[in-house]
């Protein structure tokens, strides 16, 4: 193999919002089973480390061009992080402020990186749980006139699956073989915009849904109630706190409502909070794809779907972000801040630098 080159992107860049999308779909080679062909379309290469630059970035220019969203005007949503995230980066570049509402369960390093960003986040109390932050962001775009991002509601979110990751991953496996996607789901959209397209373009792929196994709520059969502007108006009874900081709010989506109505899976299998740990640290470690607990679990699905699927098969599982969300959570639990006894071990067979000497 000779050296690597690279030859560049060919233009220059207007604004770092130009760079959303077009993630690379990526070869896993050493953890997948023979038999088949696993890849993952990896959204941590998004400019803000995820999959939500793409609906943050749609929600608010969708705004602005039918006025819903003035010049200057403060724009305000709940999220678990990695939609807060996305949004402070492109109101960042865009000149708006924001306020996020987020409950005080999930990881510091979130509401670290929103504010560096220049964001504002009003913490709720967990106890709340989603629906909670949720309500608190409805009271401050009433209260204040604020803009009201509305992820969970807005056709905004799925339009941009449909329009760009659906369309990436068509020309992606142009003239090959997709068996199966697999995806988890937060708000939905992108199990919905993509479903849009591969229920026409590509029939034969197989949708897979996964949800976390204590918080199976699509799997309950029961939707929880919405007002007319299709927002929650309350939390589901059948959630329950769980690892993958993310997935499934304690309600279903409405934007998530039209996959579920539509058919736009074939399959949803639940998965174990402690399982997308380990697979996302096996990702890593044998891989050297750093993703966080969602992708981890989305591809323990892929990981289970791959034992029974037909020779030749190829998976393609979303992976929604990056692994440094997760520093302060059981992602990285038993990860050593000092020197473990083998690294020890290992310094000692030379005798410069030794830690501990003068």
């Amino acid at each position: 193999m000779g050296i690597r080159t690279t030859e560049g992107q060919g233009k220059l860049y207007s604004s770092i919002l130009d760079t959303i999308g077009n993630t690379p779909t990526v070869r896993v080679n050493n953890i997948a089973p023979d038999h088949v062909d696993v890849y993952v379309k990896f959204e941590a290469f998004n400019p803000g480390g995820s999959v939500k630059d793409r609906l943050a970035v749609n929600i608010i220019e969708s705004a602005e061009r039918d006025g819903r969203l003035k010049p200057g005007q403060t724009v305000v949503e709940a999220t678990s992080g990695n939609t807060g995230i996305g949004l402070a980066m492109v109101c960042a570049a865009k000149g708006y402020p924001l306020v996020v509402t987020m409950a005080d369960s999930f990881s510091v390093e979130r509401r670290r990186l929103m504010r560096f960003l220049g964001a504002k986040v009003v913490l709720t109390p967990r106890a709340l749980k989603g629906f909670g932050m949720y309500v608190k962001a409805k009271e401050l775009a009433a209260t204040n006139g604020w803009f009201l991002a509305s992820q969970f509601e807005t056709p905004d979110n799925a339009d941009i699956h449909q329009n760009t990751t659906a369309n990436e991953i068509l020309a992606d496996f142009e003239g090959e073989r997709l068996d199966y996607l697999v995806t988890g789901y937060g708000t939905g959209g992108t199990v919905s915009g993509i479903g849009r397209v591969l229920r026409t373009s590509r029939p034969e792929t197989k949708i897979i849904l996964t949800e976390p196994a204590n918080s199976a709520i699509v799997a309950s059969g029961y939707v929880n109630t919405r007002n007319e502007e299709n927002q929650p108006t309350e939390s589901h009874p059948s959630f329950e706190p769980h690892p993958i900081q993310g997935w499934t709010p304690d309600f279903i989506p409405y934007v998530l409502q039209e996959a579920l109505d539509g058919s736009y899976y074939d399959e949803l299998l639940p998965v174990a909070g402690p399982d997308g740990i380990s697979w996302s640290r096996r990702l890593a470690a044998e891989e050297g794809i750093f993703t966080g607990i969602s992708g981890g679990s989305t591809f323990a699905i892929a990981m289970q779907i791959a034992e029974t699927a037909p020779e030749g098969s190829a998976i393609l599982v979303m992976l929604p972000d990056t692994g440094e969300r997760y520093l302060s959570t059981p992602l990285f639990e038993g990860i050593a801040e000092d020197m473990t006894d083998e690294e020890a071990t290992i310094s000692l067979s030379t005798p410069s630098a030794q830690m501990g000497s003068e």
